[in-house]
């Protein structure tokens, strides 16, 4: 496949089903194609949002793709945008190693490519990628729950989907972090909620009614619409504040939770920071003005105490 220059940068939010989108205004610069794993979750519905600014100040057009976490459709979204011809690709892969075929191409046809939140392995060459440092996160959250509970905890984890390179790398780290913190510190229940909130939320009331006897003290969560979820659950049994619930992502309606004791605590991975970082890096590889590198953004967690450091602090004023 042959790529072609030219084009614009621009953005609106997808419909529902449809692979490609261009806002009706359109700049004058390069073309750059950005394929999201999804656009239904607050996490890269804001981030979407942040490259679209980001492509204004950049003067690019934006193509943005929906790949509605699909590893096939992401695949086939991605080739087509290399048939259409782009001057650059900025993906969020749906999985680690299932993207690796389609951005083959994309590497053969020299086109600059760069992902972003997540990496993916198996392809010709390494690809850059712009992300938060996952595995750090999960340790975040353990050392919460270690540093927090210094008696001991019962600990249930609600993972991301099985196959994504953000779950496998949050997964580690909780499992990092709870090691450390000693024998006090037990693992009773483990289980993917998929990155939905319902499906957390499912997960959560199994795991509280079987083990209601003697009930976890945390809910560990990857992602932050699973916290919300774990959340709801603890809730609805009456037990809001003793069991505690944290998780990964501090979009509003998360920081809200935290400012209303529904949520103790949640690592912010700065996907503004990341989304601009990708994009810039990617129109700078083409205009020949900086090479692609990998940029590993330091998350940190937000609690009651710095609620205002969090990147979407402004929306819930």
């Amino acid at each position: 496949m042959k790529t072609q220059k030219g084009g614009l940068l621009c953005s609106a939010v997808l419909a529902a089903g449809l692979t490609l989108q261009l806002t009706p205004a359109m700049a004058a610069g390069e073309k750059i194609v950005v394929n999201f794993q999804t656009l239904s979750i607050p996490y890269f519905i804001y981030m979407h949002e942040q490259a679209a600014q980001e492509a204004k100040t950049l003067n690019v057009e934006l193509l943005v793709q929906d790949a509605q976490s699909s590893s096939t459709k992401q695949s086939s979204d991605v080739e087509n945008a290399l048939t259409q011809g782009v001057d650059a690709m900025v993906v969020a892969p749906n999985d680690v190693t299932a993207l690796a075929p389609a951005l083959n191409e994309v590497l053969s046809e020299k086109v600059p490519l760069v992902t972003v939140d997540r990496r993916v392995e198996g392809t010709d060459v390494p690809v850059p990628y712009v992300t938060a440092d996952s595995v750090a996160g999960g340790r975040l959250m353990a050392e919460w729950v270690t540093t927090n509970m210094k008696d001991g905890a019962r600990v249930a984890f609600i993972a991301g989907t099985a196959g994504s390179s953000t779950a496998i790398d949050r997964a580690k780290g909780v499992h990092e972090g709870l090691k450390a913190g000693g024998s006090k510190f037990k693992l009773v229940a483990e289980q993917s909620g998929e990155w939905e909130r319902a499906k957390a939320m499912s997960v959560a009331e199994n795991i509280l009614t079987s083990l209601s006897a003697n009930p976890p003290d945390a809910i560990i969560c990857a992602s932050g619409d699973m916290a919300l979820g774990a959340a709801e659950a603890v809730r609805a049994i009456g037990l809001k504040g003793k069991i505690k619930v944290i998780g990964f992502d501090a979009y509003p309606e998360v920081l809200r939770a935290i400012r209303d004791g529904d949520i103790a605590g949640i690592v912010e991975q700065s996907p503004s920071k990341q989304i601009r970082t990708a994009l810039r890096m990617a129109v700078m590889k083409v205009r020949g003005e900086a090479e692609l590198d990998t940029v590993i953004v330091q998350p940190f967690m937000v609690t009651q105490e710095n609620l205002s450091q969090a990147e979407q602090y402004s929306a819930i004023q």
